[in-house]
């Protein structure tokens, strides 16, 4: 049953709390992120009945991930103009359809552009069911809603191998999208039963330059990350890089002047929120950098058949819904600046132990090891979900969902295009990483490294950052900043 709302002129609801339409949420999110990936196991095949070279069959994913990645920043807009409900529900529509056409498609033009067609589904999929439950969350329930949230990025990386494999293997590539469609439809059919409605705003003015800048730096900055990863020796990708951070920084400069700007860039000004897109961006990138790393260096450094590294690599995902009970408690506990630290320390450790890993290596440390490393990551991806909305005013809430939704995509593409670069470094350099494995040993002592950096940032959080979400009741909180009128900003009225 949906839970009534209320809803303001700031965006505030008065709805309760409802886990059911948060499960619903994360449900399509897993559908979202699996495809983003899965189709990797199931390349050859579909090279082999399209008759193409297998390489080419790359443009699939790119196309849906790319999609995905431009079509995050309209979302919120798109959300406050037509209402969160009728843009969720739609999303829901075009991703389950789009996936028939995938499994219907004879030729490699036909799939490249229904996968064009997921991603733009799948791209309003993730931000606007995230905002649908933010809006009805209490703070004092936000860390419950985020648990929800959070599990499918850290799921459907580590199963998007052994899932499409079984499918591919004892299937065929086809039903990697039909299994989308009795999810789809009942996705679609309890979507409309518990998102509440809301009115759209048919005022609300799209802000034309703000987003073709943004749409432009962000498909630059994901363009060049995937060249980044597969075609490391062209110049192209450092050129698509910074032609994509060129264009971010001049869309900045507009929407810090526009009248009705795409975003409200004051949420930067929360010192909670920001942290999500400094020592949270580093987190996720490294993170991110895991599912890529472990299977090549498992198969290409040990020699390991597929299924003996799918199923060591299962080991992060039994580590992640391992600790998922505990992970409210111990916030809660703790506060999130130090479960934020721990998490990270914790994080650059196994980063560093898994450096030296050998195939002599006792199979039961190995998979003990991964475990932990995949509890130390739930920690900190529930810690940084609920830190960064914390001290969200109402107002700000469809801005900084979608901002850090296009984080999000933008760290998790640069954590595999960073790891590819640094296999190829370590590659036959130095001493001591000459064996099969030492590219791989090589790229994940610099990502513990580079995980330090995010341990820095939470360092410098305030002690009882985020008070008001981990330990309601309990602790002095900060007041939030409140957005600055729009003559401070230097817009009129």
């Amino acid at each position: 049953m949906a839970a009534s709302t209320q809803v303001d002129g700031s965006g505030s609801t008065g709805q309760v709390w409802n886990p059911h339409l948060a499960l619903l949420v994360a449900a399509t999110f897993f559908m979202e992120f699996l495809d983003g990936t899965v189709l990797t196991t199931a390349i050859p095949n579909i090279s082999a009945d399209f008759g193409v070279p297998a390489a080419d069959v790359n443009i699939t994913m790119t196309a849906y991930l790319l999609t995905v990645a431009v079509g995050i920043p309209i979302s919120g807009w798109l959300a406050e103009r037509f209402g969160a409900r009728r843009v969720f529900c739609l999303a829901i529509a075009v991703f389950t359809a789009a996936s028939l056409a995938c499994a219907l498609s004879q030729d490699l033009t036909t799939l490249t552009v229904s996968r064009i067609v997921q991603g733009a589904g799948g791209a309003m999929m993730v931000p606007v069911g995230t905002l649908v439950v933010l809006r009805g969350t209490p703070k004092s329930e936000l860390l419950r809603a985020t648990a929800f949230l959070v599990w499918p990025g850290l799921l459907a990386p580590v199963l998007a191998p052994l899932v499409g494999g079984a499918l591919t293997t004892y299937l065929s590539w086809h039903w990697i999208f039909l299994i989308n469609l009795p999810l789809g439809v009942a996705a679609l059919i309890a979507a409309l039963r518990l998102v509440p409605g809301t009115a759209g705003d048919p005022g609300r003015r799209l802000d034309w330059p703000g987003l073709f800048l943004t749409t432009l730096g962000v498909g630059a900055l994901v363009t060049g990350l995937e060249l980044a990863s597969a075609h490391p020796d062209t110049p192209w990708a450092a050129v698509s890089a910074a032609a994509g951070a060129l264009c971010l920084a001049a869309a900045v400069l507009w929407m810090r002047k526009a009248r009705n700007p795409l975003f409200d860039l004051d949420v930067f000004r929360t010192r909670t929120f920001r942290a999500m897109a400094t020592g949270g961006f580093v987190y996720r990138l490294t993170i991110s950098s895991v599912p890529f790393l472990l299977p090549l260096m498992f198969q290409t450094g040990f020699g390991w058949s597929p299924i003996h590294a799918g199923i060591m690599v299962a080991a992060v995902f039994i580590g992640n819904i391992g600790i998922k009970p505990a992970t409210t408690p111990l916030i809660r506990r703790f506060g999130f600046k130090a479960m934020l630290v721990f998490a990270s320390l914790a994080s650059a450790a196994t980063f560093t132990a898994c450096a030296f890993l050998t195939p002599e290596t006792p199979q039961a440390l190995t998979f003990a090891l991964l475990v932990c490393s995949g509890a130390f990551r739930s920690i900190g991806f529930s810690a940084y979900a609920s830190v960064q909305y914390a001290d969200i005013m109402p107002a700000q809430l469809t801005s900084a969902n979608t901002v850090s939704a296009t984080l999000v995509q933008l760290a998790t593409g640069a954590g595999i295009a960073v790891a590819a670069l640094l296999i190829r470094i370590f590659d036959g350099y130095p001493a001591g990483f000459q064996d099969a494995a030492g590219p791989f040993r090589g790229a994940f002592l610099a990502m513990a490294a580079l995980m330090l950096a995010s341990t820095i940032d939470s360092l410098l959080l305030p002690r009882h950052a985020g008070a008001e979400v981990s330990r309601p009741g309990q602790a002095p909180v900060e007041e939030p900043r409140r957005p600055r009128p729009a003559e401070e900003r230097g817009t009129r009225p």
